[in-house]
């Protein structure tokens, strides 16, 4: 039987690449109104996901659109829910009125880091999305805040990224460093294929760190986005791994 890797994307955000990302991913995470977004591209992308029979999550932020949901915001608890609440109920609402379903949910951005590390936060998110009483699975990090707080209240997906160096504590390399990105194809591939087949992620200061991933995510304006996925394609191929597809 031929082995499977599951490849999730950040889509509808305004790049460039949709609709030739979309046939050759498992997931795509929409943007819904926080980072980027609106009524017409959560339609459009849901209708490209299910043309495709790709899972459709929505993907809420901090609502900065200026800075594309990348910083970290000051929020009350309570405004913090509401938003996420809103982001969340709109791309299901969509998803549903075009005939498909919301199957996960996965933050952006500067969220998706808080919540990883501070328990407050995480606990915000968790309990707002408990509240929408929807079944849904949460992709998180591994060895996350989020990740601990919604053990046996979600179904969780750990995900990791193809296109993102690491530190030794399973955070990533800042975005502001000249190495926070993995662009060259050949070492997306190698990243991608040691923690999926040996389990470890090679750290940017050397160690190799114990890893675990459901998912992987390949952001979509990675530079060669395109170029990138093919070849993963090829070279997973290569090795008798296939792309899961619903």
């Amino acid at each position: 039987m031929e082995r499977t890797i599951h490849i999730n994307c950040d889509l509808g955000e305004g790049g460039k690449y949709d609709e030739e990302l979309m046939p050759l991913i498992s997931a795509c995470n929409i943007a819904c109104g926080g980072h980027a977004g609106n009524l017409e591209t959560m339609h459009r992308t849901v209708r490209l996901a299910m043309e495709h029979k790709v899972e459709i999550g929505a993907h809420p932020s901090y609502p900065d659109r200026k800075n594309f949901g990348r910083d970290s915001i000051e929020m009350s608890e309570e405004d913090l829910r509401l938003s996420i609440e809103g982001q969340v109920l709109s791309l299901k609402q969509i998803a549903e009125s075009e005939g498909g379903e919301l199957t996960h949910v996965k933050l952006h951005g500067a969220l998706y880091n808080d919540a990883a590390k501070d328990e407050k936060i995480a606990r915000s998110v968790i309990e707002c999305l408990e509240d929408l009483d929807a079944d849904f699975k949460l992709f998180v990090p591994l060895h996350s805040k989020i990740s601990e707080l919604a053990m046996g209240k979600f179904d969780l997906v750990f995900e990791a990224f193809a296109d993102r160096n690491y530190n030794t504590d399973y955070s990533l390399v800042s975005r502001a460093k000249e190495n926070a990105l993995i662009t060259e194809k050949q070492r997306v591939f190698e990243h991608v294929f040691s923690i999926y087949n040996d389990k470890k992620i090679h750290t940017v200061s050397g160690p190799k760190i114990e890893a675990k991933a459901d998912t992987f995510c390949l952001h979509s304006d990675t530079p060669s986005s395109i170029e990138i996925i093919k070849f993963l394609h090829k070279k997973l191929a290569e090795k008798g791994i296939g792309v899961k597809n619903s």
